[in-house]
């Protein structure tokens, strides 16, 4: 009598937990279309890196050690008597794209407040300037080499 009890006591629980198997399961594609939404995709997971950050784990430390390396090397290579046009100091935007094969891409940047360079000589000397750039490690979000694209001042040296 006792077991009968304990069955009958169970057997509404038992019916009542089968409704919780019953719950629909999101499909592959509603899955895969939440996660899309609430990745940010304007910002990557690690920057670009040189293999003298990489050992750097912090993260804002070595995107800033990313950033010092490019900022200098780029100063470096253009600040060096390059461009010919008055005898002052001018900087110049360049657009940065890091791909995801690794390549680099400089792209200078005129505003209208620049001096009057000649563009088309001016692209081919920075492009000359910066045709061996240390090697650059691309930017990873979720595991996957990415493009990015950044623009940094570059102050070079003009003369007449």
């Amino acid at each position: 009598m006792r077991k009968i009890i304990q069955i009958l006591f169970l057997l509404p629980l038992f019916f009542y937990s089968c409704q919780y198997l019953e719950k629909k399961v999101p499909s592959e594609q509603e899955l895969l279309q939440k996660q899309l939404k609430e990745i940010n995709w304007k910002e990557v997971d690690e920057y670009p890196s040189i293999e003298s950050c990489e050992e750097i784990q912090n993260k804002a430390q070595k995107k800033a050690c990313f950033f010092e390396f490019i900022t200098n090397t780029l100063q470096q290579r253009l600040g060096a008597d390059s461009l010919d046009t008055s005898s002052m100091r001018d900087t110049i935007d360049i657009k940065v794209t890091v791909f995801p094969e690794a390549l680099i891409k400089f792209e200078p940047q005129f505003s209208k407040d620049s001096l009057p360079y000649n563009k088309k000589r001016t692209d081919s000397l920075i492009q000359s300037k910066l045709i061996d750039f240390p090697k650059i490690s691309p930017a990873l979000k979720r595991g996957i080499p990415v493009k990015t694209q950044f623009t940094l001042p570059v102050i070079v040296k003009v003369q007449n």
